[in-house]
């Protein structure tokens, strides 16, 4: 029987997960659930595409124009929020080689290491991309933070982005 709570005279069942504004909400909080439902929306619409698009004569930047515009935001979607443990991490790279692999047309038996597709796309690692919106996010809630609630000229530091690199360079005063 499921557990259920009662808020203002009416029953409210338990949920263990719940999908809200497209991110899946599990009750053991961790993103791993979320991982794995992105990675199987990315991984149908890639396969959707696979005698249209990956298996035909398109160059590979075209390819990867599509992979970064159509596949990628579908599985990037709420990555900003996810916790990602070194499992989850293996298994975004894993699903990240297979995305690569299969849009090159390279399959398990060519014997092509992760390195050569890695350097044939030119990709950076999908970890990597998610580290990256995270750490934007943050720093972008804590410049939000910093403006509304630090008094005028208390900030001495600023972050720039340079090349996709941070650089600490000083704040001007003012």
């Amino acid at each position: 029987m499921p557990l259920t709570i009662t808020v203002k005279d009416h029953e409210v069942t338990v949920a263990e997960e719940f999908v809200y504004l497209g991110s899946l909400i599990h009750s053991s909080v961790q993103s791993t659930h979320d991982i794995n439902r992105r990675s199987a929306i990315a991984c149908a619409a890639l396969q959707s595409l696979d005698n249209q698009i990956w298996r035909s004569r398109v160059s590979t930047s075209t390819k990867l124009k599509l992979y970064n515009t159509c596949i990628l935001p579908i599985f990037l979607y709420g990555s900003d929020c996810w916790a990602v443990s070194r499992t989850d991490a293996r298994k975004i790279n894993t699903f990240d080689q297979w995305c690569l692999r299969m849009l090159l047309g390279i399959k398990w038996h060519h014997f092509v290491g992760n390195y050569e597709v890695r350097r044939l796309t030119g990709q950076p690692k999908l970890t990597a991309i998610v580290q990256s919106r995270r750490l934007w996010t943050f720093l972008g809630t804590l410049r939000l933070w910093t403006i509304t609630q630090m008094p005028r000229g208390s900030c001495h530091l600023s972050l720039q982005r340079t090349g996709g690199d941070l650089e600490d360079t000083p704040a001007p005063h003012g």
